[in-house]
């Protein structure tokens, strides 16, 4: 169905099934608790999840298929953005053009920064990647201060009159799909706990849904295959008479198209762009978010992003009061002993935690998340077989 095997349509669904059903599955701990500060079920966040998920599905078709590791992916996400924002300044405030130049600009410079970078390989090429991305991060901040706003970055303004658009004098636009503006929200309220849908959350959902359709019909296709063999052994392709470089190039500009979509969806949610999303933690975060989920999965990348945003949003909110909540119940020497212990881990110092996790998958779990789901379903399911085979194995007494 829809061009899928079985196994991939059943991914598809789960992904549809977990997106849809995020404002609840996101809120599980209700208002009144003291583990409600848990709850990422809230708009910005949500919207955050599946906008960094589709940046991560899009690298992962060039570093999860080609093996090119890219240092410099934080360029397209800003072109996009960019690009975006310019277009909901001068023509009209529908994110569904400001997205679709988003994508054509970012595809545009991947195609002009990939001609040059894939004439190296391995670290050579990504330290190339990293130049052009520090680049353009300077020349955003600084140089090209009257296009892209330097340092403050760009934004909707009251002064700006986008061509197809009736607004007051004074008025400011907000982004909106034909009409219907991107911060409407509806709040369901079942007993004591309150789940949030936001449109432009699920706006974003959709892209998110289409993104990782296309990465798999990507990864089953004869090109997806045509991947492998390059990270395989692109030498060895060399000598069989196939050149390699073409396909390299085209999973460089489908990988930066994706990150313009993710920077056109950032200008969608929240009409700013600034020179910080080019920077090279921002490529580093792609980076992190690929092999926390597992480097060449389908899924995988999706799950990355949602970790490092739950941490970066969550963890980093509990502070020393909320710890000193957690443990009043104990004595005060032990419970300022845990508070010392556990703070560095949280707050400002979720980045430690960050880094003690992202080692512990690369040391005992290579395949990242994806691989560890795998090993507890096959745990699970070699138990139940030997449960099935010590009951097929008991014999029944004669009557």
């Amino acid at each position: 169905m829809l061009g899928l095997d079985k196994k991939d349509f059943r991914l598809l669904v789960i992904v549809v099934a977990l997106t849809m059903l995020a404002p609840f599955l996101l809120n599980p701990f209700p208002e009144s608790s003291g583990l409600a500060q848990f709850n990422a079920g809230y708009p910005d966040l949500m919207q955050r999840f599946v906008i960094f998920g589709i940046f991560a599905i899009g690298f992962n078709i060039l570093f999860g298929l080609t093996g090119y590791l890219s240092f410099g992916h934080a360029a397209f996400l800003g072109v996009g953005s960019y690009a975006a924002i310019w277009m909901m300044k001068l023509v009209t405030l529908n994110v569904i053009p400001a997205i679709i130049m988003g994508v054509i600009f970012a595809g545009i410079f991947a195609l002009a920064v990939g001609y040059i970078s894939l004439r190296r390989s391995g670290i050579y090429f990504s330290i190339l990647t990293l130049a052009f991305a520090q680049m353009s991060y300077a020349l955003a901040y600084s140089v090209l201060t009257p296009i892209t706003g330097g340092e403050t970055g760009l934004q909707i303004k009251a002064t700006d009159r986008p061509i197809l658009s009736n607004l007051e004098p004074g008025e400011i636009g907000r982004a909106n799909l034909f009409g219907m503006d991107m911060r409407t929200s509806f709040e369901l309220g079942l007993g004591d706990w309150l789940f949030t849908f936001n449109s432009g959350y699920y706006i974003a959902a959709v892209f998110m849904i289409l993104a990782f359709y296309l990465s798999i019909r990507i990864f089953r296709s004869p090109f997806g295959t045509m991947l492998r063999a390059v990270k395989s052994n692109q030498t060895r392709m060399y000598y069989t008479g196939l050149n390699a470089r073409p396909y390299t190039l085209a999973a460089f500009v489908i990988s930066g198209m994706y990150a313009g979509l993710a920077g056109g969806l950032l200008v969608a949610m929240d009409t700013q762009a600034g020179p910080e999303r080019m920077f090279w933690t921002a490529s580093g975060e792609v980076v992190l978010m690929t092999i926390l989920g597992g480097v060449g999965t389908l899924i995988g990348p999706v799950l990355g992003a949602g970790a490092i945003k739950y941490m970066e949003n969550i963890l980093s909110k509990i502070n020393k009061d909320i710890l000193h909540q957690w443990f009043a119940i104990l004595p005060d020497g032990i419970e300022n002993f845990l508070v010392t212990i556990v703070y560095p881990f949280v707050g400002k110092g979720w980045h430690l935690t960050l880094g003690i996790i992202f080692m512990a998958v690369v040391i005992f779990l290579p395949g990242g998340l994806v691989e560890g789901g795998q090993r507890i379903a096959r745990l699970f399911g070699r138990k139940k077989a030997k449960g099935d085979a010590e009951e097929a194995t008991q014999s029944t007494p004669a009557e």
